[in-house]
């Protein structure tokens, strides 16, 4: 029996992998895409949207968003690596998009009322939203969680 509680609970059903592996690989690609054109999608980017200390925060986006990534796709530490990315989420969301509502962000400048910032946010609502699934009911089955959850049971059974 699971007796692991809270944020790492290992429990889901075992098609909760497709949602882990969507979320994850998309965060994982834009992690490392990060590092790769850090003047399109980290530090440069960050610059032009007004964020402070852009080097700093695009180098964290960078790092979070590839090891959270690499996590939900393996289901380990699935609800806790949930948990950055979702605050990561909410701010893309109030920082690039919201600001479409007023007739244009910084970074898409064209782009100007409700219409325009529903299609602009497509991608992050799909993440925030996968992510409180993965939050709510768990990496599922099929995941390091639930393999590491079974062996510490295996374990405390053969003990006693």
């Amino acid at each position: 029996m699971n007796q692991t509680v809270g944020l790492l609970k290992a429990d889901g059903p075992p098609a909760a992998i497709l949602v882990r592996l969507a979320v994850g690989a998309v965060f994982l690609s834009e992690g490392i895409g990060k590092f790769l054109y850090p003047d399109e999608q980290a530090a440069g980017r960050f610059a032009r949207i007004g964020i402070p200390a852009p080097e700093f925060f695009g180098g964290l986006s960078a790092v979070a968003e590839t090891v959270c990534g690499a996590l939900l796709l393996v289901g380990l530490l699935t609800r806790l690596a949930a948990l950055p990315m979702l605050v990561n989420m909410v701010l893309a969301l109030a920082l690039t998009k919201v600001p479409i509502l007023w007739g244009g962000s910084a970074d898409k400048p064209k782009a100007d009322g409700l219409w325009d910032m529903a299609h602009e946010s497509r991608t992050d609502w799909a993440m925030l939203l996968g992510l409180l699934f993965l939050l709510v009911v768990g990496p599922g089955r099929w995941s390091l969680d639930a393999l590491l959850a079974r062996r510490r049971a295996a374990a405390a059974h053969a003990s006693t």
